[in-house]
């Protein structure tokens, strides 16, 4: 288990940040593909497709925290499925909360 310093130390890590980035790409692609997106759905997708690093720094600290059981190594080296999954539930959650 990752220590709340060894988390923090994750924030910073490029790898894990641009392979959030590009989860929240596709996330914003799965959206806007929907068959009817809702106004909320298009302007989170809107905002990763214009701005991924960005949108990836706030779900970043998401999948650290929904991973804090893991070691810094094993959140380092997750799977492209699992990074997207954890992306997928926290967009879904700030979406159905209005952010």
């Amino acid at each position: 288990m990752a220590t709340y310093l060894e988390l923090f130390g994750l924030v910073s890590n490029d790898m894990l940040r641009n392979k959030i980035a590009v989860a929240c790409v596709i996330k914003a692609q799965t959206l806007l593909d929907l068959p009817t997106p809702t106004t909320a759905q298009v302007a989170w997708a809107a905002e990763a497709m214009n701005n991924p690093l960005s949108k990836a720094g706030s779900i970043l600290y998401y999948v650290l925290a929904a991973n804090e059981a893991a070691t810094t190594s094993q959140i380092t080296s997750a799977t492209d499925a699992s990074i997207q999954a954890n992306v997928n539930t926290a967009v879904d959650a700030l979406i159905a909360g209005g952010a």
